[in-house]
């Protein structure tokens, strides 16, 4: 798998701190410098210098000329001033030293030492009783704070694939528990196809379906089909469905991209009596302001009653949403497996009008919550060398590491096959309890005997096993009803910046909005050296263990008997 082409070459000379910005980070062009040439006076900050920038590469980025990685305003840095500033700190930070990002913009230098994180962030965390979207808005039109959402504001986006294989288990899970595992001759449906909503029609296919994804915003789509996580695309509905059903008929494993409004496209499909086998939606909904679309609007519009009028805006997203909801209950109630994906659509569908909206139930409980139980989730690294080639190392050395962990050889043969690498040649794999650590130790072993070209990058979303907590997404409906405890995720903040991860951050709101979930997010660098064995020994033991802690103190017996199993004292 080639890698999409980086726009500019890395240098092989050191830089100037204003060279460097000129060449890689002059606003609204970023670009991750690659090889094995440090700029930063360290790889720690060099790793984190780099996973920024490409946070914000034309390549990653939804929209690098407002710093928005993904998810409506989701951002890698508040303003561009504050970007270059966080370059040029990250180039001079010595190994002694944390830099403190508050909100996208970095406000100084602590003392610290070697194996501490050497950047440490937080963003859009506000006391709970103003931890509204209205007290945000206002103080985010006052320059004053940013949403991070979740791997936009953390810099570990690694473009939609970072999404991907989450999104590949839910679908697998829901072909288990309903389809006996097969997904072929089914059809899924779902609005948005963004950031996040993009790996939906990859994924799918993936596991053997057929994908018709609605999106109002054709550049979205386009995107999707640059980066071949979907198929074809079409603006006519009559189009969409017909090369759907005859995929569908003919079990093809094929994605349609449909520029429309979901909800119009939902009430056609009710009134053409079509059904989709599973539904379910990944608009920015959890953003009824800067996300979701209203009914009846084309994007332009939207866009001007969006500047002109924001409380009417919000109050006609709202009205929409109950109406998207309702149509996905009726088709729900004519036998479509239906499940919310996490973005706080049905909440926002209550407050519009849909008394009913919480009868759609989310995914995490129905097909997420047992491998987390085990300690498993999002695991993912990227090779800051630039080069493919160092992925397909690390592939065939996980399939190695791991012979007898079929599904994820098999997952990576596919993706192999079928993920184009957005910015720096990245990979996910889903990972539990034990393998995280052996994972890490390997990739450091092959750092530090050459067989890739520069150090790895290893990290993961913040949804994950131990790390958020969200009641309408990753912890609705907990055995103990401990949904909205947010100790864990503070908790595994404060573990892996014991354990020395590279860079650690908290976030309130990512992925279902204000006042609805606050998460920890981890990266951890593998540059070979003795130093980073004994990091990554700490961090990915603690990482997924916080998993394993959490649900076993709700009550599941699954977690409890994993406690066991890694010996982990409850």
């Amino acid at each position: 798998m080639e890698t999409i082409s980086l726009s500019r070459p890395a240098s092989s000379l050191k830089l100037s701190v204003e060279e460097f910005i000129q060449t890689y980070a002059n606003h609204p062009v970023y670009i991750p410098p690659v090889g094995s040439t440090l700029h930063a006076k360290n790889w720690q900050a060099e790793a984190a210098l780099r996973m920024f920038l490409n946070n914000l590469s034309e390549e990653v980025a939804e929209d690098p000329e407002r710093l928005v990685v993904y998810g409506g305003i989701g951002q890698a840095a508040r303003t561009p001033q504050d970007a270059r500033k966080i370059v040029e700190l990250l180039l001079t930070l010595e190994e002694d030293e944390s830099l403190l990002i508050q909100s996208g913009k970095p406000v100084g230098k602590v003392r610290s030492h070697a194996e501490a994180p050497r950047v440490l962030i937080a963003n859009s965390n506000l006391v709970p009783k103003w931890a509204t979207w209205e007290h945000f808005n206002q103080l985010r039109e006052r320059g004053l704070m940013m949403y991070g959402q979740m791997t936009a504001g953390s810099w570990v986006y690694i473009g939609t694939q970072g999404i991907l294989q989450g999104t590949y288990e839910t679908f697998a899970a829901c072909a288990r528990q309903h389809y006996g595992g097969d997904l072929r001759h089914k059809l899924v449906v779902s609005g948005g196809l963004g950031g996040m909503g993009g790996a939906q029609p990859l994924a799918a296919t993936m596991a053997g379906a057929t994908f018709l994804g609605v999106d109002i915003d054709p550049e979205r789509i386009k995107k999707r089909l640059e980066t071949r996580y979907i198929d074809k695309m079409t603006f006519d509905y009559r189009e969409a469905v017909r090369l759907a059903l005859a995929a569908k008929d003919k079990g093809e494993a094929v994605s349609i991209g449909l520029v429309g409004d979901i909800g119009d496209v939902l009430e056609q499909l009710i009134q053409d009596g079509i059904t989709p086998d599973i539904l379910t939606d990944q608009t920015s909904a959890h953003d009824p302001l800067n996300g979701y679309v209203p009914h009846g609007m084309c994007l332009p519009q939207a866009l001007a009653l969006r500047e002109r009028d924001p409380e009417q805006y919000r109050a006609q997203s709202l009205k929409s949403m109950a109406r998207h909801v309702g149509f996905m209950l009726e088709l729900k109630r004519r036998g479509s497996v239906t499940f919310d994906y996490g973005n706080n659509l049905r909440e926002f569908a209550q407050q519009g009008g849909e008394p009913r909206a919480f009868e759609i139930p989310g995914f995490v409980p129905e097909f997420i919550r047992p491998l987390f139980c085990e300690g498993k989730g999002p695991f993912r690294w990227a090779a800051l060398s630039g080069h493919p080639e160092d992925i397909k190392v690390t592939d065939e050395a996980l399939k190695a590491l791991f012979p007898k962990n079929t599904h994820m050889i098999n997952w990576l043969r596919q993706a192999e096959l079928k993920v184009a690498f957005q910015g720096l040649p990245s990979r996910i794999c889903w990972l539990g309890m034990g393998e995280r650590e052996k994972a890490g130790l390997l990739f450091n072993q092959l750092v530090r005997e050459g067989k890739v070209k520069a150090p790895i990058v290893i990290g993961r979303d913040h949804l994950d096993c131990g790390s958020v907590a969200s009641p309408y997404r990753e912890t609705e409906g907990m055995k103990d009803g401990s949904d909205a405890v947010s100790d864990w995720p503070l908790l595994n903040l404060m573990a892996n910046a014991s354990g020395g991860a590279t860079w650690i951050s908290f976030h309130h709101g990512g992925g279902v909005g204000m006042g609805y979930s606050q998460h920890a997010g981890m990266v951890i660098l593998a540059d070979g050296t003795d130093r980073a064995d004994r990091c990554l020994r700490r961090v990915l033991h603690n990482d997924p263990a916080m998993g394993i802690f959490r649900h076993a103190d709700a009550g599941y017996e699954t977690a409890q008997d994993n406690a066991e199993k890694f010996g982990l004292e409850l």
